[in-house]
Formats: C-alpha cells, sequence, structure tokens
C-alpha cells in the first residue's frame, strides 16, 4: 500500500485515487468514525445524563471540558516525539489507550469517575486526530487532500446516521453507560482492521535532524510562519465547543422536542452531511478553499444566530436548521484542515500537527469551561442566555476569516515558490 512520502504519487498524476489509495482513506474513515462518536456522545446524552448524575450544567461542561484539556497536555507531550515513529505504531498505541478510556466511561459509577475516565480518554484519543491528519498530509498531494478530508467527514456523518441515534436509543433502555460499551466493541473492531491493513508510514524518519524530542517541539513553536496557524486552529475550536455540550438539552426543553425524537433529529442530519462532506471536498480542491471557507463561515454565522434564539419550533423546521448549519460546519472545516496540512513541511509535521491539536484541544476545554458559564438552566430545564453563545460565535467566525485570509496568502506564496523550485512538485490549482 502507498503509505510513505517517498510512494507519494506525484503533482498531477494522482488525480484520480488508486485502490490503495482507497482503502487506506476508508480505514482512516473508520478510525475517525470512533473518535467522533466518542467525542460527540456527550452532548446528545447531556440531557439524560445530568439528571441521572444530579449535576449542574456547569458540571456537565467540565465532563466535556476535561475530555479537552487532557487531550491538549497529551498533544503537547506527544509533539516531540510525533515525528520519530512510524505513524502507524504511534496510531495504534494512542488508540489501544483511547480503547480503554472509553471503557471506563462505560463503568464509571458517578460523576466524579467519569471525569475521570474522559480525562483518560482524552490523552490517549485527543492525538489521535492529528496523527491522522499528519498520515493523510504525507499520503496525499494537495490537490487530492479537499477531498480526502470530505470523504473523512464521512465519518462525522456515519456517527449522527448510526452511532448517535443507536447510542441515545441504548441509553434510554439501558441507561447512560450503554453508548461507551458500544463504542468500544467498534473501536476494537477497527483496530483490528487498522493493523492488519494499514502499512507502516515511515517517509518521513529520513528527514529527521534534531535529534532529541525537546529540541525538536521547540523548533516547530519557534517557526514564525506556523504562529498564524496555531492562533487561527484556537480560535475555530473555542466557537464549536461552545454551541455543542448543551445542544441537546437545548433541542428538548427550548426547542420543545421530546428525548424519543432526538434519534430522529441526529439521523436526518446525519444523511444530509454525508452527501455534503465529500461534495464540499470536491467544491474545495476545484474553487479554492479560502473561497469555500468564506462560503461556510456566511452560512454558519446566520444559521447559528437563527437557531440560538428558537423558541418552541416544529420538528420539521429544527432538521432543516441542524441540516444547513452543517453545510456551514463542513464548508469552514474541509477547507481549513486542508490549508492548514500544506503549512508544515515533511520533518515537523507530526509535530506541528500535534501541537494543532493540543491547542485545539485546550481551546475547546475554555470554551466548553465558558459555555457552562454562560449558560444557566432553570428548574423546568429550559437553557438561558443561549443567544449570547450565538453573539460570541459570531465574533470568533468573523475573526476567523480574517486570520485564515493570511494563511491562504502563505499557502499561495509557498505553492508560487514551489512552481519556480520544481514544477512538477507544486500543487496544483493553488
Amino acid at each position: 500500500m502507498a503509505t510513505t512520502e517517498a510512494q507519494k504519487p506525484p503533482s498531477g498524476a494522482g488525480l484520480i485515487f488508486t485502490k490503495e489509495q482507497k482503502i487506506l482513506i476508508a480505514l482512516l474513515a473508520f478510525l475517525q468514525f470512533t473518535i467522533i462518536l466518542d467525542f460527540m456522545i456527550l452532548a446528545p446524552l447531556g440531557a439524560i445524563l445530568m439528571p441521572a448524575l444530579n449535576i449542574t450544567a456547569s458540571q456537565f461542561g467540565t465532563v466535556v471540558s476535561g475530555y479537552a484539556i487532557s487531550a491538549a497536555i497529551s498533544g503537547m507531550l506527544t509533539a516531540g516525539f510525533a515525528d520519530k515513529f512510524d505513524r502507524k505504531k504511534l496510531l495504534m498505541f494512542f488508540y489501544v489507550g483511547f480503547i480503554l478510556g472509553t471503557l471506563f466511561c462505560g463503568l464509571a459509577p458517578n460523576y466524579h469517575m467519569l471525569l475521570a475516565a474522559r480525562i483518560v480518554t482524552g490523552l490517549f484519543g485527543g492525538v489521535i486526530g492529528s496523527i491522522v491528519m499528519a498520515i493523510t498530509t504525507d499520503v496525499f498531494p494537495l490537490q487530492q487532500r479537499g477531498r480526502v478530508m470530505g470523504y473523512l467527514q464521512t465519518a462525522f456523518a456515519a456517527s449522527q446516521i448510526l452511532g448517535l441515534p443507536a447510542g441515545l436509543y441504548l441509553s434510554n433502555q439501558l441507561g447512560w453507560h450503554a453508548p461507551f460499551i458500544m463504542i468500544v466493541i467498534a473501536s476494537a473492531i477497527a483496530g483490528v482492521f487498522l493493523w492488519i491493513h494499514m502499512q507502516p508510514v515511515t517517509g518521513h524518519l529520513a528527514l529527521q535532524t534534531d535529534k532529541k524530542a525537546f529540541v525538536h517541539l521547540a523548533h516547530t513553536i519557534a517557526t514564525p510562519r506556523y504562529l498564524l496557524a496555531f492562533v487561527t486552529t484556537s480560535i475555530l475550536s473555542i466557537g464549536g465547543f461552545m454551541l455543542m455540550p448543551f445542544s441537546s438539552a437545548y433541542t428538548v426543553h427550548n426547542l420543545g422536542i421530546s428525548l424519543d425524537h432526538l434519534p430522529m433529529i441526529y439521523l436526518v442530519t446525519g444523511f444530509a452531511s454525508i452527501l455534503i462532506g465529500p461534495l464540499v471536498g470536491k467544491i474545495s480542491d476545484s474553487f479554492g478553499n479560502f473561497n469555500t471557507f468564506v462560503f461556510g463561515s456566511v452560512v454558519s454565522i446566520v444559521i447559528v444566530l437563527i437557531y440560538t434564539h428558537l423558541g418552541i419550533t416544529p420538528m420539521p423546521m429544527v432538521m432543516l436548521i441542524n441540516a444547513t448549519m452543517f453545510v456551514g460546519i463542513f464548508s469552514r472545516m474541509i477547507p481549513s484542515q486542508t490549508l492548514m496540512s500544506a503549512i508544515p513541511s515533511p520533518d515537523s509535521r507530526g509535530s506541528f500537527m500535534s501541537i494543532g491539536a493540543s491547542l485545539q484541544q485546550m481551546a475547546g476545554g475554555l470554551g466548553a469551561i465558558l459555555a457552562g458559564a454562560i449558560v444557566v438552566q432553570e428548574a423546568s430545564g429550559t437553557m438561558l442566555h443561549y443567544d449570547v453563545i450565538g453573539y460570541v460565535m459570531t465574533a470568533l467566525s468573523v475573526t476567523a476569516v480574517v486570520l485564515m485570509y493570511f494563511i491562504n496568502k502563505d499557502v499561495a506564496k509557498k505553492s508560487s515558490g514551489a512552481i519556480k523550485l520544481n514544477p512538477a512538485d507544486a500543487p496544483a490549482g493553488h
């Protein structure tokens, strides 16, 4: 299987995916499905978990942020070593730890044990996304990456279609522990397939110059052109984490949708997402990542402002708004990931991705804590001040567009330099 830097198809020759590339995309998407599902499952479980454990909205925000903060710490600690090992072995090590952490979540008897289990899960699971990004960037040239990112985001949609409705059904029937056990089983299957079918990814090892992990980490952090990307990643993450943790409670208590109907909302949204992801990836490759990102930002701002001001709303309208919201989310997520992947040099790619993931989780944890401080749940269950979150997210989205403009210019300049040095190796269409 073509999985090393040296085996990567030259620019202009890899526009159509090979069989080996398709297998790799499927494997990574399968893995992403389990990681995303584990991360997302808490949001829809919020309306069930808070009364079950007798915890406040602030405590629930702490559970969500516990995963994010521990993942941030793990990402920073891992960054110095991220380029020192075969990426497959690194991926498998953290994936096994993630499975064990999720198992502890499924066995947790109370709030404090659940918080501890989420911290353990975050220590391992929070790094996996950055390793997947590094593998994707190692294997696929820039002109393919928008489509690859789009296909990988089908894992997000699959978690909506298959995972969340199944998780909600199990939690309604067997209690909130059941979805975590379901994730453990799916993850174990994914781990076996990865171990058997994925080939080593080692092309970056020959490029290493820093012998000490701390020196490698310091060099990556000190690279000036990386700093803007790190700041932008943090800004993008804060907004997403603010809206997600209390979405199910808001849908139930403010929009008037019953718990029994929540799975159907996630099901419909998921089907829409599975169509949106690959389409946005193709559009990004064809019309430009920055243009797609601006479109997604505009859609997100409009829909978020509408969504956070809703009262009792008919279920079909809630489904339509949620589906449109994911058009905006994917139209920001996919092109931003593609542009970020073009920034680091091959020798520091893993370190760059790990630091970015660490900052993403740290910012996300901050966003969850901030949302928990803003939102207040009345005795009736109604979530107050949710509209404030909409205003904050709007400001963050506008800021992100400005920062992404400069990142896009940097990537274009880098691509232009590559064309002058070696036209055959330059990213096409940028």
